[in-house]
């Protein structure tokens, strides 16, 4: 068999077991994805009213953070970024990243407080719940 036919048979061989590994994988997201989602589904039946009243206030003051304090937060808490990874994530030193997200988490407690006074049902932020709280300008030296 000559040189160039051996590759291509190669090729071939190669293309068709990363297709076959394509569709495997395919196949397991599909499944990991419905289960993910019967799994939510519980989640969300069992969850108590007060809880979600608490997410919603917490979510409502969330969403009146400066963008740069949105991203400091989520990097802490959804990322479970450290002081010096949060450094390196901003560009800055980590005694700056300390400050930034020591203000960042004021600037949360401010906005919770703040979203707590506004509902008079002890607990609830429902009438947040259902709309969407427009930011608040950004201004240049924020960002």
């Amino acid at each position: 068999m000559p040189a160039d036919e051996r590759a291509r048979a190669w090729l071939y061989g190669t293309a068709r077991r990363v297709l076959a590994n394509q569709r495997r994988g395919a196949r397991r997201r599909g499944r990991l994805a419905e289960r993910l989602a019967s799994e939510a589904r519980t989640a969300v039946s069992a969850i108590e009213p007060s809880t979600v009243d608490m997410d919603r206030e917490a979510a409502y003051a969330f969403r009146r953070l400066k963008p740069s304090q949105r991203e400091l937060l989520a990097l802490v808490a959804w990322e479970g970024l450290a002081p010096r990874e949060l450094a390196t994530a901003l560009g800055c030193s980590v005694n700056a990243a300390k400050i930034r997200l020591h203000r960042a988490r004021r600037a949360f407690e401010r906005e919770l407080d703040s979203a707590r006074a506004e509902d008079p049902k002890p607990g609830g932020a429902a009438g947040h719940s259902t709309h969407a709280v427009a930011p608040r300008p950004v201004a240049k030296e924020e960002l």
